[in-house]
């Protein structure tokens, strides 16, 4: 408790500081990197080798972490990122604040707990970044790695059944209340069981959980001290894989003594797991101190002599106003900053200009959108809805306000990015492109047709943190139309709860849009189901739910993208949403943080088993 002022009264100098610091600038060299995604969607089983580790004589992994390092060269892609280095912290910004510590309550940037609690599967570090970068949150499932898992197949008997045989090297953290034990299948059990009401005393789904994915989950069985067996209710390879594989917080292995110690885990105090970092200490929308577990029993994968994590912990600054947290990087005081809707080209420019040291890495984004309360008047009616597409100049938009940055071109439900799943802009009929194109004097013909040859006045209800210039510029483009829109800033925390009600009316634009996805297809495709916790605007359409019924039913990959395809279609022909442009996403790190490509940039931080497997060059930083 001694340190809960210390690191309040740290938190808040450097915030003061940072604004009188703001205007300094850096005279080093450029050190800009980009990413490149591609993805692949062959089903195939994979299996993952255990990792040796020394254990003590209590059974547990030492306390003795590597203190030397090697590396040598192998003809590896990592190869050029040096010799790794122990020591060093990572200081991150966070715009918003910790609210939760429990995986039982929620998903508000609860992405933290990946940094002290694992899942079964993580990411391939031995795979090229130029094969694929890991920086979009859809994981295929050919390129997913076991993290806790040594092993996974599908039943050769049961299609709805996927075994996991767990690592028995894995041991929690040596604090209390689990005092450093081996982690065994009845802890994969009791998470899953806690999380979706699947036994252990649980008897319901956590109600963040109710409608996840996982929640098709129909049991999970410990085989044996090391094996689990998860039985699905649908049959779909695809989407049981995805979800197995996915980093979701629903994933996350916890023990039970977190939630007996505390009457639930919603605690700083009563965290514990198998992952790299101890929470050392929180201060409420203030700071979070992570420090490196001295019994972790990983080893990075690239270098396998070499124990995990190579840096001595990090600290996290909640900073909900970018300008300041742009500050801190300007002046080295902050390591990293996650993607941020105010990551725009103009500012991207400036710093570069500035601080021309700063590693400004591109990364994929999804598409911008504006969603409509579609079941209600006057958005039920389709031409209303094209109307408001037909009003909007994209390609205008991304050639001036975004530089040219900016995908102009409309989106479906899945990014173009992930190839072979969705229905790209170039594959529509020129009937449907034009629909999508840029006609005010079309848009004024459909909403007299629609009954409103006066136009009509809206609201629009905004996250806060987005972007409102490029809404001030919607607003305009609609008013020339005859849709008066007025702009409604709400916080990320109240809009979340505001659009999940079915009180509102108007439109909404989110912290993130629903077309042009990211994620895992099949995440996607029930979203716009009746009483998902994501269908806003209460969609309801016997057509689409036929589709995504198929599509759950289908036990081969060709039908599955074919189905998948169909919704996307069909979301495009309904404008269920109203299409923007699709900027290049942007995170930002210093050039003495080695290993980092932009991998989980998506999740907007690097907190997770990923921070272990990058170190501080001190000789650049010291140069600095």
């Amino acid at each position: 408790m001694k340190r809960r002022p210390i690191l309040f009264a740290l938190a808040f100098f450097l915030v003061i500081s940072l604004v009188l610091a703001s205007c300094s600038q850096s005279t080093t060299t450029t050190a800009t990197t980009a990413t490149q995604v591609t993805t692949s969607t062959v089903m195939t089983t994979t299996t993952s080798a255990p990792v040796s580790t020394t254990t003590s004589s209590t059974g547990g992994p030492t306390s003795t972490v590597t203190t030397s390092v090697s590396a040598t060269s192998t003809g590896n892609w990592w190869d050029n990122l040096g010799t790794p280095q122990y020591g060093g912290h990572i200081t991150i910004a966070s715009n918003s604040n910790i609210l939760t510590f429990d995986p039982i309550l929620g998903t508000t940037n609860t992405s933290w707990n990946f940094a002290w609690q694992e899942q079964p599967f993580t990411d391939n570090w031995t795979l090229s970044p130029s094969v694929f970068a890991y920086n979009i949150s859809f994981r295929p499932p050919d390129y997913a790695a076991g993290c806790l898992a040594a092993t996974w197949q599908f039943s050769p008997t049961d299609i709805n059944t996927f075994i996991i045989t767990l690592k028995q090297n894995v041991y929690f953290q040596n604090i209390a209340p689990v005092y450093g034990r081996q982690l065994t299948s009845a802890d994969v059990v009791y998470s899953y069981d806690r999380n979706l009401g699947l036994g252990d005393g649980f008897t319901a789904p956590a109600p963040i959980w109710a409608t996840s994915p996982q929640a098709s989950i129909k049991s999970v069985t410990a085989i044996d001290k090391y094996t689990v067996s998860f039985t699905w209710v649908n049959t779909n390879p695809e989407s049981i894989a995805e979800n197995m594989q996915q980093a979701s917080i629903v994933n996350v292995i916890i023990p039970s003594e977190d939630v007996v110690a505390s009457n639930g885990t919603n605690t700083w105090h009563n965290q514990s797991g198998t992952g790299p970092f101890i929470l050392s200490d929180w201060v409420d929308s203030t700071a979070m101190q992570l420090t490196a577990s001295p019994t972790y029993w990983g080893y990075d994968e690239r270098f396998p002599q070499n124990r995990l994590p190579y840096i001595s912990g990090m600290t996290v600054l909640i900073i909900p106003n970018t300008s300041t947290a742009l500050a801190a990087m300007r002046v080295g005081k902050i390591d990293y900053m996650g993607s941020n809707a105010q990551f725009t080209p103009t500012v991207m420019a400036g710093l570069q200009q500035t601080n021309p040291s700063i590693n400004i890495i591109k990364i994929p984004a999804a598409a911008l959108d504006i969603l409509p309360k579609s079941s209600v008047a006057p958005f039920n009616n389709i031409n209303v809805r094209i109307a408001m597409q037909q009003a909007l100049n994209l390609p205008l938009i991304a050639s001036t306000y975004y530089q040219g940055t900016a995908n102009p071109n409309p989106q479906t439900l899945v990014s173009y990015y992930i190839s072979g799943w969705g229905w790209p802009y170039d594959q529509w009929p020129a009937a449907q492109q034009a629909e999508y194109a840029y006609n005010p004097t079309n848009a004024k013909a459909l909403l007299a047709a629609a009954g409103f040859p006066n136009g009509f006045s809206t609201t629009l209800y905004f996250d806060s943190n987005n972007d409102a210039d490029l809404l001030g510029i919607v607003q305009s483009e609609e008013a020339a139309v005859g849709i008066n829109i007025t702009l409604n800033a709400m916080p990320s925390a109240t809009i979340n709860s505001f659009v999940t009600t079915s009180a509102w009316n108007g439109l909404a634009q989110r912290g993130v849009g629903l077309i042009g996805r990211i994620l895992a297809p099949l995440r996607v495709l029930p979203e716009f189901i009746p009483g998902n916790s994501v269908n806003f605007e209460g969609w309801n359409d016997p057509v689409y739910t036929a589709i995504y019924n198929n599509a759950m039913s289908a036990t081969d990959i060709t039908s599955i993208k074919g189905y998948v395809q169909q919704a996307c279609q069909y979301v495009t022909q309904q404008h269920i949403l109203i299409s923007l442009v699709t900027p290049t996403g942007y995170c930002l790190c210093q050039p003495w943080l080695v290993g980092y490509n932009g991998q989980n940039a998506a999740f907007g931080n690097l907190v997770n088993t990923y921070a272990a497997r990058f170190w501080i060059n001190a000789a650049v930083k010291n140069a600095q």
